[in-house]
């Protein structure tokens, strides 16, 4: 057999990186090469990237329907069987106990194919308002601040591009070295052509080591920190005062709340000495132009919204958003967080970013659905609380391409619910630890054997190609709901409108976005493939001339996205953590992620590359906070919070405060960092306070009793 070359995209992070894959000589896998056409990694790839077919192998992932025997064991089953158990499993939760006892959960990783017909079958053909997904504990902070503050939402107003261009970047809980390793090109360009970055984190990351300046706040500080900088502008006299006045609403109320947090009470708060804060306002207001761009730092956080908001406010009081190379953006942390939302099966919205609520938008999409508007359910539950009522209000669950055994808050307890769930159905390409639990898993097709789209950070839309022919016995996700769809419609033939074909349910998407905030409707497989992505928004018209809409890589340089053009300053006062250290848990815990693994690890935790070079969890001390404890490199500790109990390897360093300890969250079992996070939200965008909860540590070392840090 001929080689073959398919150009496509990495299944891993937001930046989609350009891959070129070579199918073997069998036919059966591929291997991967440099794509250098396509702009945003230029063909530098990260470790799990380049690992990345090592998943497509039948030792690695499933290639048989799982079925729970009398015994209690996963055996192998028929599709028919498979399939018939889990609608009559979702069926008969809904017969016996209504609608929204069914619940269904997706993921940040599916193609917005997959997303859009995941949402669409709970709501058409389960009727259920209990939808929601992984993408909620990824951005959604960042979502919530930038609707309200640009009236839209999308990770990234510019291209990465841009970001070497501007004068200076506050990167704010952010470790892009590690996270997405290609995109540091992108800061590393930015100083070689005289800008600054400045690292906003309380570890000195991999990405801190390459900053000018590097803020080490007490996590959960974020705003206060970003109001410290505010108060600073304006006491300084730099606030571009034309801007506010021409483009911006609510400034008077915002520079009030600012004005209360002076830099020597901020200093209090965060840790941060004063005269590092007037430094970072200095080198952010100086250039011409600069950014500000956050990630899961200040948003995973029960105030993430107001920290957002805060930053945003930054940008507005100093002129620097919807300006050539300046502005706030998120970077998006799963491959397709973007689209995953904007389609659907987030649950308060319908296609085309349209909100669930609005009499409008669900004419617009239960037309292009071919039901009435009135039968569509309104807003169910977020992601968290959608997992802490199973087996109580929810008492059947259909979950694709999840793993929140690992990766939500309160890890234990909600495996607890799980279990208790009277069914559970799971889609997945690996037995993850939450397929492990299922009554019924359905193995589906990956990145490289299936065709779809996704977009990246930047809001740009791609087309993933198919590569080679999934194994017998594999199904695609879509092909699931196309069945089940047959099974559980009553005789109304709802499966015609769940078309197996990916290109046909991205036709129907474009209609469904149209209009929307993200709209689609102007893209197609073809100019994907021959412009190397698409911009949203684009139209299906309003090009130069009325031609094709060329898409929009660039938001907000002539009005934002609300009803006057104004961007909206939003007040916000800092307020502590949900939960503060005390005598009995007096350290703070912070979670995130290493280079060689990704999310839950479901799928990076099998390749052995990526194992041997992050082989499991460990516990970041601080040399002082080592000797209290009496802790020694390596040697196992615990780390104990109101909701358990963890234990790793010590690592020490002095790139941690001394008044926190960190905990990579890629691992089961008894390191799993999220059995001890909390889950206290955020009121505006239900994001569970993964980055800051209460702990104490323990040394469990053999030869003697346990030591704690106080």
């Amino acid at each position: 057999m001929q080689n073959t070359v398919t150009p496509t995209h990495c299944p891993y992070c937001a930046l989609q990186c350009g891959m070129n894959l070579t199918r073997t000589p069998d036919g059966s896998s591929v291997e991967v090469g440099e794509r250098a056409d396509f702009p945003v990694n230029r063909g530098a790839l990260c470790g799990k990237g380049r690992t990345a077919p090592a998943v497509l192998s039948s030792r690695v992932r499933l290639t048989s329907p799982l079925v729970r025997d009398a015994g209690g064991a996963l055996v192998p089953a028929s599709w028919e069987e498979a399939l018939g158990r889990v609608a009559e499993g979702l069926g008969r939760a809904r017969s016996e106990f209504g609608a929204d006892a069914v619940g269904v959960f997706g993921g940040g990783g599916l193609t917005n194919e997959k997303a859009y017909s995941l949402g669409k079958f709970a709501r058409v053909v389960l009727g259920t308002s209990q939808i929601d997904y992984n993408g909620r504990f990824c951005m959604s902070s960042a979502a919530a601040a930038g609707n309200a503050a640009f009236g839209l939402d999308r990770g990234l107003p510019f291209p990465l591009e841009d970001i070497p261009r501007t004068g200076c970047v506050i990167l704010v809980g952010s470790n892009p070295a590690e996270t997405m390793p290609p995109s540091l090109r992108y800061f590393t360009e930015l100083r070689e052509n005289g800008g600054t970055l400045i690292v906003v984190d309380p570890r000195r990351t991999k990405t801190a080591e390459h900053a000018d300046l590097h803020l080490a706040p007490r996590p959960g500080t974020d705003l206060a920190l970003a109001l410290g900088l505010l108060h600073l502008v304006v006491a300084e006299g730099r606030t571009d005062e034309a801007y506010v006045r021409e483009r911006t609403a609510g400034w008077e109320e915002t520079r009030a709340a600012a004005m209360a947090h002076w830099p020597e009470y901020v200093e209090r708060i965060t840790g941060v000495p004063v005269p590092r804060l007037r430094e970072a306002v200095r080198l952010f207001c100086e250039p011409e132009a600069a950014m500000v761009l956050t990630a899961r730092g200040p948003e995973q956080q029960a105030k993430g919204t107001d920290t957002v908001g805060a930053w945003i406010n930054l940008c507005l009081a100093t002129g620097r958003a919807g300006r050539p190379l300046s502005g706030y953006g998120c970077l998006t942390g799963q491959g397709n967080g973007q689209g995953g939302r904007e389609h659907g099966q987030k649950a308060d919205q319908l296609p085309g970013y349209r909100k669930l609520t609005d009499p409008a938008a669900r004419a617009h999409v239960a037309g292009v659905w071919g039901v009435d508007p009135e039968s569509l359910p309104g807003p169910g539950r977020s992601a968290y609380e959608l997992l802490d009522a199973l087996g109580t209000d929810i008492r059947s669950l259909l979950l694709m391409g999840s793993n929140p055994v690992v990766s939500a808050p309160r890890a234990a307890h909600v495996e607890e619910r799980i279990r208790a769930l009277d069914f559970l159905a799971v889609c997945d390409v690996v037995l993850s630890e939450t397929a492990a639990l299922a009554d019924v898993v359905l193995p589906v097709t990956q990145w490289a054997e299936e065709t779809g789209t996704t977009t990246n950070l930047e809001g740009r839309v791609l087309l993933r190609r198919r590569a080679i022919t999934p194994p017998e016995g594999v199904r695609s996700d879509l092909e699931v709901l196309h069945e089940l769809a047959a099974r559980l419609g009553g005789g109304r033939n709802l499966e015609k409108g769940f078309p197996t074909d990916p290109e046909e349910v991205f036709e129907e998407l474009r209609r469904a976005s149209a209009g929307g905030p993200a709209d689609y409707s102007g893209i197609t497989y073809r100019r994907l493939a021959e412009e190397n992505g698409v911009f949203w928004p684009c139209p299906a018209s309003g090009g130069p001339e009325g031609g094709v809409h060329p898409g929009t890589p660039r938001l907000f340089h002539d009005r934002f996205a609300t009803g006057d053009g104004r961007a909206r300053f939003v007040p916000v006062s800092h307020r502590p953590v949900a939960e503060e250290p005390d005598e009995e848990y007096p350290l703070l815990l912070t979670t995130g992620r290493v280079v060689a693994q990704y999310q839950s690890g479901a799928q990076t935790r099998r390749v052995d590359e990526l194992n041997a070079a992050a082989p499991g969890p460990f516990v970041e001390l601080h040399p002082r906070l080592a000797e209290r404890l009496g802790a020694a490199e390596g040697e196992p500790v615990a780390v104990v919070s109101r909701r358990g109990r963890a234990v790793a390897p010590a690592r020490i360093t002095t790139a941690i405060r001394p008044d926190t300890v960190f905990m990579p969250f890629h691992w089961a079992g008894e390191g799993r960092a999220n059995t001890l996070t909390n889950p206290a939200l955020d009121p505006t965008s239900r994001m569970p306070e993964f980055k800051a909860c209460a702990v104490r540590v323990e040394a469990v070392g053999a030869g003697g009793p346990a030591r704690t840090a106080r």
